[in-house]
């Protein structure tokens, strides 16, 4: 289950606090909606991806900020598998809540679960985000994944939509321009972000001699086990490994 929340009243108020200081300091939509993933990665003791949908003016979903390549590789998986958490919940005629405590014991997903379960993800929650202009209607959501199974209690999902309603907020503020120019950085980001850790793959599958998948894995671990974003570790060892190397050696 999620961490207990009982005595930890106080910090979260603290962070909560600290998020409010840090979004009346953010100066665009996606610097708002990239405190509200990160804060919701630190708030929420089992969390281990966070990523925030939209839905275009052109109705296609894309995930413009999230903690981890490996949550927008997850949620652009729904996009195309017209299925998941954030696929259901950005959906403006679905459920305002989507989870799941345990993908290996659920068919909610068919297609789409046994592709978050390889990439190690056992517990999901996503909730949607819907403006106060728009009551009832959601233009994206709040995605959360674990590596745990019922990993996202009760407790959590509360926090979660408080967190969501922030989001909603900096959402309902935002121009269809400003909307388009989130999708189209977060397209061209996405890019980016894709070559950095396929030339990164290509380094530690030659030094290693290892599969791609294999690869990939060592890149996540080390995330995880330095706490920086896997384009991050990947972008480092793209651009540092001869230094690396030498050493190395």
């Amino acid at each position: 289950m999620g961490g207990d929340h009982v005595g930890e009243v106080g910090t979260l108020g603290e962070q909560f606090t600290a998020l409010t200081h840090e979004l009346q300091e953010a100066h665009t939509v996606a610097e708002v909606l990239q405190h509200v993933v990160d804060a919701s990665k630190a708030m929420v003791p089992d969390a281990d991806l966070v990523s925030i949908t939209l839905l275009g003016a052109d109705g296609q979903l894309h995930t413009p900020v999230e903690t981890d390549a490996l949550a927008t590789e997850l949620d652009r998986l729904q996009y195309e598998l017209h299925e998941g958490p954030c696929y259901d919940a950005a959906d403006p005629d679905g459920p305002a809540i989507a989870n799941c405590p345990d993908l290996r014991t659920h068919d909610l997903w068919p297609r789409w679960a046994p592709e978050a379960e390889q990439r190690g993800m056992i517990s999901v929650l996503a909730t949607a985000l819907i403006p106060a202009t728009t009551p009832g209607q959601s233009v994206g959501a709040l995605n959360v994944y674990s590596g745990r199974p019922g990993g996202l209690d009760q407790a959590d999902r509360n926090v979660l939509l408080l967190l969501a309603t922030h989001a909603s907020l900096a959402v309902s503020g935002a121009s269809a321009f400003t909307r388009e120019q989130l999708q189209r950085t977060q397209f061209q980001q996405a890019i980016g972000s894709r070559d950095v850790i396929g030339q990164a793959k290509g380094i530690i599958m030659a030094r290693r001699g290892v599969s791609a998948d294999e690869a990939f894995q060592l890149l996540r671990e080390a995330s995880q086990q330095l706490n920086v974003k896997l384009v991050e570790v990947a972008r480092t060892l793209t651009t540092r490994h001869q230094e690396l190397d030498g050493t190395a050696s």
